[in-house]
């Protein structure tokens, strides 16, 4: 079993950044591809960016390329987004996810743990 908790959420100026942290805790982590995804108000719940289990490949939604970066420290089964040059649409609860599958994976439907997300608020 895996437990994933999310923090670093809140409101931000338009432009500002912020860093979303999700720790993982149970099966190890580490050994795991991550993502994470987010559902903006009235949305569905989309992907955001990926990373494998060994940090070096890494995958982004168009929208967020070029101002978001994922990473992760394996020493302490923690994943992070750094959100830089933020915008109003960028506004959503973030959720960090595991998957079990092999290779990163972009589909809501490949993950198989998830934390219980942390909102993010952009004002304009």
């Amino acid at each position: 079993q895996v437990q994933l908790v999310e923090s670093g959420g809140g409101l931000v100026q338009a432009g500002g950044s912020l860093r979303l942290s999700c720790a993982g805790s149970g099966r190890t982590v580490s050994s795991l591809p991550m993502g994470w995804f987010r559902q903006g108000p009235g949305k569905e719940l989309e992907f955001v960016a990926t990373i494998g289990s060994r940090g070096v490949s890494t995958r982004y939604v168009d929208s967020v390329k070029g101002r978001f970066t994922v990473s992760r420290d394996n020493a302490k089964n923690t994943v992070y987004l750094q959100m830089n040059s933020l915008k109003p649409e960028d506004t959503a609860v973030y959720y960090c996810a595991a998957t079990t599958r092999v290779g990163i994976r972009v589909g809501v439907y490949e993950y198989d743990y998830w934390g219980q997300g942390t909102q993010v608020t952009v004002s304009s």
